[in-house]
């Protein structure tokens, strides 16, 4: 019998994939679930449908972070810390800190795009990956600087 997945579902497949299983299977189990349904031509239409719009947005989303990637690339980010005597950091430069340095200057990045493995403790220039969209990673150059005064 051939089914239309609603949900992705372990070994068998993803959303809107159209499968073929035992009847048993897919009457018993699958549809009594909210799995998967018959696969029927006005189904598998408007799951067409679904796919295309689907990909439409897909593809501006990730247009749009291409556009983003050369931005906050070209944006120098420069955080100031207050160090103590043989130039050490107290505290660190976090992800959340880059996060809102990028916010100051007009991107909208959250904490968890940010790619850093472990906080900034000492002065210097880093490269942050920022994760714009799937497969669409930024290098950010951050300069961790001496806080005047």
């Amino acid at each position: 019998m051939e089914i239309l997945l609603q949900k992705d579902y372990g070994k068998l497949g993803k959303a809107m994939d159209v499968v073929t299983v035992r009847d048993g299977y897919a009457r018993n189990f699958l549809i009594p679930n909210g799995v998967a349904v018959i696969a029927t031509e006005g189904n598998k239409r408007v799951v067409a449908d679904a796919k295309r719009a689907s990909d439409k947005r897909e593809e501006k989303l990730r247009t749009d972070a291409r556009g983003l990637l050369a931005k906050i690339e070209q944006t120098p980010c420069t955080i100031a810390v207050k160090v103590g005597e043989e130039e050490q950091v107290y505290g660190s430069v976090s992800a959340q800190d880059i996060a809102e340095f990028l916010k100051r200057e007009g991107f909208s990045v959250e904490k968890r795009q940010v790619m850093l493995e472990e906080p900034i403790k000492q002065l210097g220039v880093y490269t942050v990956a920022i994760n714009l969209y799937k497969g669409v990673d930024a290098d950010l150059k951050v300069w961790v600087v001496k806080e005047e005064g």
